[in-house]
């Protein structure tokens, strides 16, 4: 891991070379994990990359919670259904941050929430989430029409003043274009969807030699930290979705509101 790392690095230059320490990272532990759900008992607890141990999903249940996982595929779907999923968010390539790819490596094959939904919809006998592009009324009303039983939106509350991103990112999205997304794995060595900036640019968004899931974000920890002190997000991941244009700088509350408002008032409509 540390030659994957240490290659990374080197394609990176002209970057600094000797900037600080690297960071480590910190899994929590399945006992620590065991131990939060049945202290605070959540009624709900979600879950990416697909599930975790059998014991540890029947633990989580035994604590009263309902359990939720992402599915890209309709392969994934069913699988997160045989394996004791309460509801399937069903995430669409469209959707910021990491993709919940876990039967799948092939970004390339991997489908639109228009064209997902409707199949995992069918495909299972649980409530289907969307997610993935989703930032008003207007995706809300149709994602329910494609057999969603609900919607899961990230980017739209990272513009409330409550997100506790860095003004960097902030700053980012409330300037991205719609054709300034993509997917990489520069950043964790996962495919994740973010706003491009310099080491995407540089290094191409899903380059050769990146560290195995989560070292990359430690190799890149040094040029980060310097470049965010000194104001820069070249090296941040600027997660978001391909709607971040659609969102509103609200506060949670008051964009939960609204979007429930105008989502009613678009299904009555239809409905007359």
């Amino acid at each position: 891991m540390a030659t994957a790392s240490s290659a990374l690095l080197c394609r990176a230059r002209p970057w600094p070379e000797r900037i600080g320490p690297r960071c480590r990272n910190r899994p929590l532990r399945r006992g620590t994990v065991r131990a939060l759900v049945e202290e605070i008992k959540p009624n709900v607890v979600s879950f990416h990359f697909g599930l975790p141990a059998e014991d540890l999903v029947d633990r989580v249940k035994a604590a009263g919670a309902r359990v939720l996982s992402s599915a890209t595929t309709v392969e994934e779907a069913v699988w997160l259904q045989d394996h004791g999923c309460d509801a399937i968010i069903a995430q669409g390539l469209e959707a910021g941050g990491h993709r919940g790819m876990f039967l799948s490596g092939d970004v390339a094959t991997q489908l639109g929430t228009m064209a997902l939904v409707p199949q995992v919809a069918d495909a299972v006998d649980l409530p289907v989430i969307a997610a993935g592009g989703i930032a008003d009324a207007r995706g809300i009303v149709a994602a329910f029409a494609l057999g969603a039983s609900a919607v899961q939106i990230g980017t739209a509350y990272l513009f409330c003043p409550e997100a506790t991103i860095s003004p960097t990112h902030r700053q980012a999205l409330e300037a991205a274009r719609d054709d300034q997304m993509a997917i990489t794995s520069v950043f964790s060595g996962r495919p994740a969807r973010v706003i491009v900036n310099r080491i995407v640019r540089d290094l191409g968004p899903l380059p050769e030699g990146v560290p195995a899931f989560p070292l990359a974000g430690a190799a890149l920890a040094p040029l980060r930290a310097q470049a965010e002190r000194s104001g820069s997000a070249d090296f941040t991941p600027l997660w978001s979705g391909q709607a971040a244009h659609l969102c509103r700088p609200l506060p949670a509350g008051d964009l939960t509101r609204q979007l429930a408002e105008e989502t009613l008032a678009k299904l009555e409509g239809r409905c007359r």
